[in-house]
C-alpha cells in the first residue's frame, strides 16, 4: 500500500508561503496562521507538500485503515485559499451563511481574499470544527 502524503514534514512554512503566495495571499496566510494558532494552540507545520496544518490526529476508517490529518489547516490553490474545516454540525451551516463570499466542498472552504469574509465567523467555524474533531477523536491534539 502507498504511504500517505498527508503527514507532518520538516519543510519550512515560510519557504512554502514565499514560493506559492502572491503578496495579497501572503498577508491573508499570515492572518489565517494567527487564527489557527489561537484556536488550536499549536504552531504551524507543513503537512505533505502543500498544507499548512495545526495540531493533528489519527483517524480510523471502518475498514481499519488509519491516517493522520491536521486538526485544521490551509493551503494555497492557485488564486484561491482553502481552509480545511468540518462543517457537519448543525450550527456550522448558519455560520457559513454569515461568512461572506466563499465556496464550500465537503471539508474545504474556498475563498479568494480574507477581506471578503467575516474573520470572526471564520474563527468560530474553525473552532467548532476543531472541537468536533476532538470529540470524535479524543486523543486529537498535538501530532
Amino acid at each position: 500500500m502507498a504511504e500517505a502524503k498527508t503527514r507532518p514534514t520538516g519543510v519550512s512554512v515560510d519557504e512554502y508561503l514565499a514560493s506559492k503566495a502572491s503578496a495579497e495571499q501572503l498577508a491573508d496566510c499570515r492572518a489565517l496562521m494567527a487564527i489557527c494558532e489561537r484556536v488550536t494552540r499549536q504552531p504551524a507545520t507543513m503537512w505533505g507538500p502543500s498544507i499548512v496544518g495545526f495540531g493533528g490526529y489519527t483517524y480510523r476508517y471502518e475498514s481499519g485503515r488509519t491516517g493522520e490529518a491536521p486538526l485544521t489547516g490551509f493551503a494555497i490553490r492557485g488564486r484561491e485559499l482553502v481552509v480545511y474545516v468540518s462543517c457537519e454540525d448543525p450550527g456550522q451551516g448558519a455560520l457559513l451563511a454569515r461568512l461572506g463570499t466563499h465556496k464550500m466542498g465537503k471539508a474545504c472552504l474556498y475563498f479568494k481574499r480574507l477581506a471578503h469574509l467575516d474573520t470572526g465567523v471564520l474563527e468560530e467555524l474553525i473552532a467548532n470544527s476543531v472541537a468536533t474533531i476532538q470529540r470524535r477523536y479524543p486523543e486529537a491534539g498535538d501530532s
